[in-house]
């Protein structure tokens, strides 16, 4: 008989012909474990293909999460603002980075031990909660872990059987979206803390007054206890239970070996806190404009603030503001020169006083003077002028437009040095029609600092840039003077430490131009009461202009030392007219103690001598030929500044005499012979009021004479 075929599937017994009982043998058939494997591996897709669809079509909601108050903080980490979310809530984002580990650690250890391995439920947790229920009676334990605790406070709702079940469903999508780490610091902003307190970072600064860098034993087991009932235990409120809380928490952690007995009971005999902090508002304006331009889930923004300086400056404002008035205020900036960075940036007086809430330091103001240094800066560029070019502060009419001084008093004939030191609108004027107001303007703008100009005025009224006839931040004004203390090149302020590392800039003006005028700002005589001029040769001397606007509405006074640019503004924010403050008595006091605050090194070069300037321009626009007096006119009526009313005249400043004409020349007042003065220059005191006679002759015997009446004024040049 054949064998059978190996191909058959013979599932008959086999016969052994031996005689013993009959013995049967099954062959293998692998259907009987493939199919069942199958049908479970499809069963397990499909079931992840459900819950991805339930997480896709039903996601968390997460903007509890994505709504936080931002928080600025100064260059160091020092907290200056926050801002407060929904119904006045301080819901502060965590920042695990700025977190004491430890703090974090025993958090962990205490709430959620297997935070790191579960999926977002614990079995282990849930079963043995259930057990403890149970036996109580009531829900005594949740077994909740951070995740899942974390979708509670992201939905809140009741505890119960049925809602646990969706956070533990909720739980698994967080952590199926998020890192173990954002899902911590998820929790560290959402828990509550008693009150308006939502967050770690608010808790510790608002109990303990200072944030969770770096945080005491019984601090951690105070901010580990409240979130389970944060109104019950509030040790502001109910200090007992507080303590009761924290307490239980510490001899947890020591029953658990996780800190030893010796610290616990040492922990729980501290003090308990019995009331709250006021959160810090430090450099309320700025800060606040930074922290509400935070992005998505950053937690702080760094800024470029110094706290400390910041303190100091806005305390000093306050008291200037007091003292020039009720309806005062100050603005202050300090600009690192080198970086660009804002140190210090005071927006009022006070958010108490009128108008406190304006950011002055960005609002549009005249500059009054302030702009000079640029007209006399980017004319040394353009060789219009030299610091030595002789210059004419006489009445002089440009069009429509006749500017005067600021004390009523022409000087005539003085050098564009002398001009910029005494701040003389009319050879700043004329400076400035020879480079173009349309031109002055462009290269502002071209660095970032536009001119809000007035659209009404005279068909010539662009010459009133140079008197402050123009709007202009006041933070532009900082950005500029830090261009002239950086050699002539501007740059953005930068107001975060992020910031301060761009790098560039645009060219305002020539380095030899900007150190030019820095050197000649140098030599303006510092206010009353500070340190005369030559004493101050080797001191922290700041380089400095002042500028008061029309009605004394503003007044300015900006100055460059020891690697700082400082704008110091004093005034009212809403534009309205002040009594005699001007720029120098307002403004310039404050300024040298600001500079003073800062305690720096000057790093500005000398002061220069008259320049040389070229023959072309050692007067400008001027002319050779026959002798002409030049200042004063014919005619004119002159004004001379004295220090009292007596008879004869006790001059405060001698008037400069000038002409045209081939030189050496000669001065004669009513006939008789003028001298020379100490400074080999021709000057003029008038001895009474009333008429005289001007006559000059050059080395050629040409003359010309000039009618002129004199007036006295009291007073000192402001």
């Amino acid at each position: 008989m054949p064998p059978p075929s190996r191909t058959s599937r013979d599932t008959s017994p086999v016969r052994c012909a031996t005689g013993e009982e009959e013995v049967k043998i099954s062959s293998f058939n692998p259907d009987s474990l493939i199919r069942p494997l199958v049908k479970t591996l499809i069963g397990v897709l499909g079931f992840q293909c459900v819950i991805a669809a339930v997480n896709l079509i039903f996601p968390p909601d997460m903007s509890r999460a994505q709504t936080a108050s931002a928080v600025a903080l100064d260059r160091n980490g020092a907290w200056l603002r926050a801002l407060p979310v929904d119904n006045g809530r301080w819901r502060i984002r965590a920042d695990l980075d700025r977190t004491d580990p430890s703090f974090v650690r025993r958090l962990l250890k205490v709430e959620d031990e297997r935070f790191y391995w579960h999926p977002g439920v614990d079995a282990t947790s849930i079963v043995r909660a259930l057990l403890s229920n149970i036996h109580a009676g009531t829900i005594v334990s949740g077994g909740s872990t951070i995740t899942m605790q974390t979708a509670r406070l992201l939905n809140p709702h009741p505890r119960n059987y049925g809602n646990k079940l969706i956070e533990a469903l909720r739980a698994v999508q967080l952590e199926m979206r998020y890192s173990k780490r954002d899902i911590l610091a998820m929790y560290l902003t959402l828990a509550p803390y008693g009150g308006n307190l939502e967050g770690v970072r608010a808790a510790s600064l608002s109990y303990f007054g200072h944030e969770p860098e770096s945080l005491t034993l019984d601090e951690q087991a105070l901010l580990i206890s409240l979130p389970q009932s944060p109104e019950a235990r509030r040790p502001d409120r109910k200090p007992a239970n507080a303590v009761k809380a924290r307490n239980l928490i510490l001899k947890r952690m020591s029953e658990a070996n996780i800190i030893g007995s010796s610290q616990a009971s040492e922990a729980m005999n501290e003090p308990m806190v019995t009331s709250r902090f006021a959160f810090p508002t430090l450099a309320w304006h700025t800060a606040g404009r930074l922290a509400r331009g935070v992005k998505g889930l950053q937690a702080t923004v760094v800024t470029s603030i110094d706290a400390n300086l910041q303190t100091r400056l806005e305390a000093m404002a306050a008291a200037i503001a007091r003292d020039q008035g009720p309806n005062s205020s100050v603005a202050i900036i300090v600009v690192d020169i080198k970086t660009r960075g804002v140190r210090a940036s005071v927006g009022g007086g006070g958010l108490d006083r009128p108008g406190g809430w304006m950011d002055m330091t960005r609002a549009i103001r005249s500059p009054g003077s302030a702009l000079k240094p640029f007209i006399y800066g980017f004319a040394f560029e353009d060789g219009v002028v030299a610091p030595d070019t002789r210059l004419m502060d006489a009445p002089t009419r440009f069009g429509d437009y006749q500017p005067e001084d600021f004390d009523r008093v022409f000087h005539g004939e003085v050098s564009a040095k002398e001009a910029l030191i005494n701040s003389l609108n009319v050879p700043a004027v004329a400076v400035l029609n020879r480079i173009g107001p349309e031109a002055f303007q462009g290269r502002l703008e071209a660095v970032g600092v536009p001119l809000f100009v007035p659209k009404s005025g005279l068909k010539e009224s662009g010459l009133a840039l140079a008197l402050g006839g123009e709007g202009i931040r006041l933070s532009d004004v900082a950005l500029l003077y830090a261009a002239l203390g950086d050699h002539g090149l501007a740059r953005p302020l930068a107001y975060t430490v992020a910031d301060e590392k761009t790098t560039g800039g645009q060219r305002l003006m020539r380095p030899e131009a900007a150190d030019r005028v820095i050197s000649i700002l140098r030599e303006t005589p510092p206010p009353e009461g500070r340190l005369p001029g030559p004493l101050m040769k080797n001191a922290n001397r700041p380089a400095f202009k002042t500028g008061t606007s029309y009605g004394y509405r503003d007044a300015l006074a900006v100055g460059v030392a020891g690697g700082y640019a400082v704008l110091v503004w004093t005034g009212r924010p809403d534009g309205g007219a002040r009594a005699d403050q001007t720029g120098r008595e307002a403004s310039a006091p404050l300024l040298f103690d600001v500079f003073d605050q800062l305690q720096a090194p000057s790093q500005l070069p000398q002061s220069i001598a008259p320049g040389n300037a070229p023959k072309g321009l050692k007067m400008m626009s001027g002319d050779t030929g026959k002798a002409s007096i030049l200042f004063p006119p014919n005619n004119a009526t002159v004004y001379v500044e004295v220090k009292d009313a007596a008879q004869k005249l006790n001059v405060v400043r001698p008037l400069k005499l000038s002409a045209r004409g081939i030189r050496p020349v000669q001065w004669y007042v009513d006939g008789q012979p003028l001298k020379l003065d100490g400074n080999n220059e021709w000057s003029w005191s008038p001895p009474t009021e009333g008429f005289f006679e001007l006559s000059v002759i050059d080395a050629e015997g040409h003359e010309d004479k000039s009618h002129v009446r004199v007036k006295a004024i009291r007073g000192e040049v402001r």
